[in-house]
């Protein structure tokens, strides 16, 4: 995309969204009028549209940049795609890093900085699409799986310190019990639901159906790469998946002096570095090829963290290569180097 005339920055609250306006003239950077606030909801989206299109600003010479905030800027993304502009969504911290934190704060002021940075910064911003409804509504399902677990695993924690307690309480109990037969019930729904969701697509039937002939892969596991494959289309390399995953190990030298241990940066989507953590656990005890590098690293004095971690950069390695190959997994595959062929 070739760089825009105008730039404009959004930022989103609850209730309400404010947007300035912007554009470059002669290499100076300058707000066009004074940032203007509508309301969050569907009735006001018209009026801004129209704000737009009465300042020139239309899909063929603008960008509009806006932070992610979760569900509150959900309708106002999709009706700027569904009308046209190329839209890109952020995130905050980036955002607030381009910028001194002095001055005002205030949503004028951060609008404005929206718009400067979409500017300043518009050979690295990606645009956003919105997801297909079923991968929408797959993701959703996976959270609301994810929230009812934690609740589960809280009910069964304070079950068992109740009954440890001298003085039983039977009511307290029961309360406990019944709620995770419930959340039980409801977590097993979920599971059913994306499944049949997931076989109503070809595509994604087969992509899930790839994933879960790889030793350790679930259907829970193999439903969150969907998601992060669909949304991510730079994922699909394993070193830029461990990246995003938060599993890649980084160097921390810098001089003479500092020679800190390589280590990952300890954060990435929760629910998919657990579900790999867990698929690595698996293949270390039920796969012999696994067993047998853990056990090796060991009696190398390697910490079981870092074994693990390595582990799981090996399963995204096979995952990577059998969506890239569209093949099922092949036990006991050996790698041949492509000049070896030709001998």
């Amino acid at each position: 995309m070739e760089k825009p005339e105008y730039y404009v920055g959004i930022d989103i609250a609850s209730t309400s969204f404010c947007a300035a306006m912007g554009k470059a003239i002669k290499d100076d950077w300058r707000l066009l009028e004074k940032p203007k606030k509508f309301e969050n909801e569907y009735d006001s989206l018209p009026q801004f549209l129209a704000w737009l299109q009465q300042n020139q600003i239309r899909p063929q010479n603008a960008i509009v940049c806006m932070e992610a905030t979760g569900v509150y800027n959900e309708l106002l993304a999709h009706f700027l795609v569904a009308n046209g502009y190329a839209l890109a969504i952020q995130p905050p911290l980036e955002v607030q890093r381009a910028f001194k934190p002095v001055g005002h704060k205030s949503d004028p002021v951060d609008s404005g900085q929206i718009a400067e940075y979409a500017y300043r910064f518009f050979d690295e911003l990606h645009l956003w699409r919105p997801r297909a409804e079923m991968l929408e509504q797959i993701k959703t399902l996976l959270v609301t799986r994810e929230q009812l677990s934690k609740q589960k695993s809280a009910h069964l924690n304070a079950l068992r310190a109740l009954q440890r307690k001298v003085v039983h309480t039977p009511l307290a109990e029961q309360v406990h019990e019944k709620e995770i037969n419930q959340l039980k019930l409801h977590i097993r729904a979920i599971e059913l639901e994306i499944e049949h969701l997931i076989d109503q697509d070809p595509t994604y039937r087969q992509f899930v159906g790839l994933l879960m002939t790889i030793p350790g892969v679930g259907l829970l596991l193999a439903a969150n790469l969907l998601v992060t494959f669909q949304s991510n289309p730079q994922c699909f390399q394993p070193k830029s998946l461990a990246a995003f995953i938060g599993i890649c190990p980084y160097q921390h030298q810098s001089g003479s002096s500092v020679h800190g241990a390589t280590t990952s940066r300890h954060y990435g989507p929760p629910a998919l570095r657990r579900l790999l953590f867990l698929a690595a656990l698996s293949v270390r005890t039920h796969q012999s090829q696994f067993r047998l590098y853990f056990y090796r690293k060991l009696q190398e004095a390697k910490p079981k963290k870092l074994i693990i971690n390595n582990i799981e950069n090996k399963l995204l390695k096979i995952i990577c290569a059998v969506i890239r190959t569209q093949t099922p997994f092949i036990v006991g595959y050996r790698s041949v180097h492509p000049q070896l062929l030709s001998c």
